[in-house]
């Protein structure tokens, strides 16, 4: 079943930029809220731009490339392994937990930043950063919780479960 890994965001006491990794802070428990991403994540707010989520399949892929993958050194804020590869797609809602509900938006492309903290062209991992996404429904997330799809593009109404 599709689960949440980890958890990881900046908080407005950390580093701003420092110069060899992204700054984030690992943790087991989160709240997200609707129109910001996750509480206390300075990263986030309105847009289009409030969580990044990745795919545990795809961050395995970059470290066996030699990139550095602890919990947020992709940049991510949650990854989430399981989940079948055509449902990693712009359109898709996830609920996490109990009741948070997050809407997958656009793929995430990588930035500068990204390349200078990996020392790989933003090309070269294209397609495997995952998604752009927004908090539709808030509540309190954990690692390890339950990841299912409430709607997507194919099956808008439908509750879609895992075996």
């Amino acid at each position: 079943m599709p689960h949440v890994v980890s958890i990881a965001f900046k908080t407005s006491e950390m580093e701003s930029k420092p110069a060899d990794r992204f700054s984030r802070t690992c943790v087991e428990r989160a709240v997200l809220k609707p129109g910001q991403g996750i509480v206390g994540d300075v990263k986030g707010g309105s847009g289009k731009r409030q969580l990044n989520v990745m795919f545990a399949e795809a961050v395995a892929e970059l470290e066996a490339e030699g990139l550095h993958v602890e919990p947020g050194e992709l940049g991510e804020q949650i990854v989430i392994a399981g989940l079948p590869p055509e449902l990693r797609a712009a359109g898709v809602q996830l609920q996490i937990g109990a009741s948070a509900v997050i809407s997958l938006d656009y793929p995430r492309t990588g930035c500068a930043r990204f390349e200078h903290i990996q020392q790989r062209s933003k090309q070269s991992v294209a397609g495997r950063l995952g998604m752009m996404a927004r908090v539709l429904v808030g509540g309190e997330i954990a690692v390890g919780d339950p990841v299912s799809v409430t709607a997507s593009k194919d099956y808008p109404t439908q509750q879609m479960l895992f075996s």
